[in-house]
């Protein structure tokens, strides 16, 4: 971000086009894993009975980018979904990413991301931590040490939404925009209630209902106030999955739909009434990154409200 144009360094984060990329982690999803707890019991049984073969199978569908937390950055990538699990009989008693089958450790990629950061003075992103398996108190408490001890300084305390600028940040050193669904963060000055980053959820396969779903949200548009999520996903049914079992959801789905939805993309417009924060799965295809950020030039121009 610090590579917009010095115009836009004072206009809230609020109001940019910031691309994202959803289930962020899940690059590093272990087929060696148990599965998440979070996932059925059909699903559950299908991993007993068949073992490494379903997890292999699995993955395909599990695992939506292709690239780790560093090359996502250094491809533009600012914002990140992040899911939070413990594993069960885990002697470490760690956390980790998961999506269905555990990811890395949280500490880890924390510390992936802080690399980029410490490297990058002025760069800032947004880690969103939507949501938590089989966590109890003091699995929240580590989870917010291990962001202090990683962050530091360079997380940013909750405030009004609309006050936070990249010029604002840079003022005060910070880089970091924590939001945490759960009721910890009311506890937590640097914790940005989750409510401050809504994400609506198509929750379809249809690349057309995903599109109408899509601007039906940025027509209603947030809060004002708030950060703001077009989640450009689709969804597999259990249908679909075993169509293309052995193919997987980048070459079953999202290749396929990627045309109409780099389409829709490119018709929006950043700005009080328009896209914030822009997902998607595997984020190298379609040029979606530099899409996204060229939404921002519009403002520049002054062709959209910045206020």
């Amino acid at each position: 971000m610090a590579a917009l144009p010095g115009s836009l360094h004072s206009t809230p984060l609020t109001n940019l086009a910031i691309p994202g990329s959803h289930d962020s982690f899940s690059f590093y999803i272990d087929e060696a894993s148990p599965v998440g707890p979070e996932q059925p019991e059909t699903v559950q049984n299908f991993v007993s009975v068949f073992g490494t073969v379903a997890k292999k199978l699995m993955r395909k569908w599990l695992a939506t980018q292709t690239m780790n937390f560093t090359s996502q950055l250094g491809a533009g990538i600012r914002y990140f979904d992040l899911r939070i699990s413990t594993k069960p009989r885990d002697p470490d008693n760690e956390l980790y990413f998961a999506h269905g089958l555990f990811s890395a450790k949280v500490k880890e990629g924390l510390e992936e991301i802080n690399a980029f950061l410490t490297e990058h003075p002025k760069e800032v992103v947004f880690l969103d931590f939507n949501h938590f398996y089989g966590m109890q108190k003091c699995h929240h408490e580590k989870l917010v040490q291990m962001l202090k001890d990683t962050y530091g300084n360079k997380m940013c305390p909750a405030i009004f939404a609309h006050e936070v600028s990249l010029q604002y940040l840079w003022e005060k050193e910070h880089q970091v925009l924590v939001f945490y669904h759960s009721p910890v963060a009311v506890e937590v000055a640097f914790l940005w209630p989750g409510q401050m980053m809504p994400a609506p959820w198509a929750n379809t396969t249809d690349t057309e209902k995903l599109i109408q779903f899509l601007q039906a949200s940025i027509t209603e548009r947030r809060k004002k106030g708030s950060f703001f999520i077009s989640q450009v996903v689709l969804t597999p049914k259990a249908s679909t999955v075993v169509k293309g079992v052995a193919s997987g959801l980048r070459e079953t789905i999202t290749e396929r739909a990627l045309p109409a939805m780099m389409e829709w993309v490119r018709t929006q417009k950043a700005g009080e009434s328009g896209v914030n924060i822009i997902t998607a799965d595997f984020v190298e295809l379609g040029d979606f990154i530099s899409t996204v950020i060229k939404l921002n030039y519009s403002l520049d121009e002054g062709e959209d409200d910045t206020t």
